[in-house]
């Protein structure tokens, strides 16, 4: 049980990672940022490590970007939001197509919503008033993108047979 959760840890860790430098990479879309990596280490965390790995991972994740001042605190609500949700998904369904759905919709709506109060808090009034529509279709641009691209990993890790490997391990319990 030990290893496992050293496991589990070291995936994370190295996650974490690939969302802090995959953060340096973007693209433009219809006038937005694309930074689909984060999105796609949110869906690999619910598939691979559970709900609760995946939102510390988001934690991380964002706080390491933006103490290196390469991410705003925006990516605090959308990230970790997308995470629990599509990590709770699959955890309770096991349903790939459901999982990517839950991480659109909880990053673009709910962290797109929740980056309303953020931006009024720590941004003032005037960012909080654009933030509650500058946010949500960026978020879901760079979401949509995130899922394109775990659909890939996911499909090569069930045809490597290492998707059911890791689905063995979720039954231990976090």
């Amino acid at each position: 049980m030990k290893s496992s959760q050293t496991k589990k840890l070291c995936l994370a860790a190295i996650l974490c990672a690939v969302a802090v430098i995959g953060s340096l990479f973007s693209f433009p879309v219809l006038g937005s940022k694309c930074a689909p990596v984060q999105h796609t280490v949110n869906i690999l965390c619910a598939v691979l490590l559970g709900p609760w790995y995946g939102v510390g991972v988001a934690f991380s994740a964002s706080l390491i970007r933006n103490l290196f001042g390469i991410g705003s605190l925006m990516a605090f609500p959308g990230s970790m939001l997308g995470a629990l949700l599509c990590g709770l998904i699959y955890r309770y369904t096991r349903n790939i197509p459901l999982t990517l759905l839950a991480e659109v919709f909880g990053t673009a709506v709910l962290g797109g919503l929740c980056a309303y109060p953020v931006a009024i808090f720590f941004l003032g009034k005037s960012a909080g008033e654009i933030a509650f529509y500058a946010y949500m279709f960026p978020f879901l641009v760079s979401t949509v993108g995130g899922a394109v691209l775990s659909t890939v990993f996911i499909l090569a890790l069930e045809k490597g047979g290492l998707l059911a490997q890791a689905d063995c391990d979720q039954t231990i319990k976090e």
